[in-house]
């Protein structure tokens, strides 16, 4: 029986690393471990991830004026809902040093329903992500390891994507 449940652990591991037709998807060789991951919500309350321990993180950095942003953030609203992703959380981080205000008129012209904005107005974060350019999306498993990003955009309802991530919650 251990090595029945060994056998599956290893199999499904490795399924859960292999994704080929995702373009933008870089799956890291090994897990990165961040330190003080704070950023701001709508209301400028810092919000820590270390109190989402346990959950799957999906931080997606966009901006307003970024046209492939625009185009993924109505499939990253409809992920929000997703029910085999259950255990995820999404964060879509504003790092276009802009208002408030236009981010959420952002979000309305889009009728993005299920999504809250974040703010990382000094791009703090995007910094210690070293980020070359948005949208980019990092994924963050249950002990906050980056596990994998996006750089670029992608649609977050293709099948594939939403297997591969399922893996992971």
């Amino acid at each position: 029986m251990r090595i029945l449940i060994i056998f599956i652990f290893l199999i499904s591991n490795s399924v859960a690393k292999e994704i080929s037709n995702i373009k933008n998807l870089v799956i890291n060789k090994e897990l990165k471990k961040y330190d003080d991951l704070t950023f701001l919500d709508s209301k400028k309350e810092q919000i820590n991830l270390k109190d989402f321990e346990g959950k799957l993180i999906l931080l997606n950095f966009w901006a307003t004026w970024c046209a492939p942003c625009k185009e993924e953030m109505p499939s990253l609203d409809l992920l929000d809902k997703n029910a085999s992703l259950d255990n995820l959380k999404i964060f879509p981080i504003n790092v276009g040093q802009e208002s408030e205000e236009k981010a959420v008129e952002f979000f309305n012209n889009l009728k993005i329903k299920n999504l809250e904005t974040y703010f990382d107005s000094s791009i703090t974060l995007a910094k210690k992500f070293s980020l070359r350019g948005i949208p980019t999306t990092i994924l963050l498993n249950k002990n906050g390891e980056e596990f994998a990003r996006i750089v670029g955009s992608i649609n977050f309802e293709n099948e594939e994507f939403i297997r591969w991530l399922s893996t992971f919650n």
